[in-house]
């Protein structure tokens, strides 16, 4: 029997496992490797972000919306919904293999909202540049 998210320290376990997969992958693992300067603050703001997603716990100060939208732009803008498949899938396998029950239903839910949303507002910011 797998363990239940309840904390902090779950969440934080969840977002390194999840890094270290989404790091070395050949498809999408250049996209993070070259943009993030600082891999110890990136995955503790992220472990802020999924911290305050299940918990509202109000830790997490950022625009993903803008930083994905930078992102985008900083590779030409060809990031497409099979990068945020592969990113899903990952997400959804790490939580598989660490978690189990309601908590790791949430972050799978919202996770799989959060990446049509940014990729809707990434692909949106596109035609409003280039028109």
């Amino acid at each position: 029997m797998k363990k239940t998210i309840e904390n902090r320290d779950d969440i934080s376990l969840l977002v390194h496992t999840f890094y270290t997969k989404i790091r070395t992958d050949g498809k999408i693992g250049f996209y993070f490797n070259r943009t993030i300067q600082n891999w110890e603050e990136h995955l503790e703001r992220l472990t802020d972000f999924w911290e305050t997603n299940l918990f509202a716990v109000k830790k997490y100060k950022g625009n993903p919306l803008e930083v994905h939208t930078k992102v985008d732009a900083l590779f030409g803008g060809v990031i497409t919904t099979n990068e945020f498949g592969i990113w899903l899938n990952y997400w959804l396998q790490t939580i598989d293999d660490l978690y189990e029950g309601e908590n790791a239903d949430i972050l799978k839910r919202r996770a799989r909202k959060m990446g049509t949303f940014l990729f809707l507002n990434i692909f949106e910011h596109r035609n409003k540049v280039t028109i």
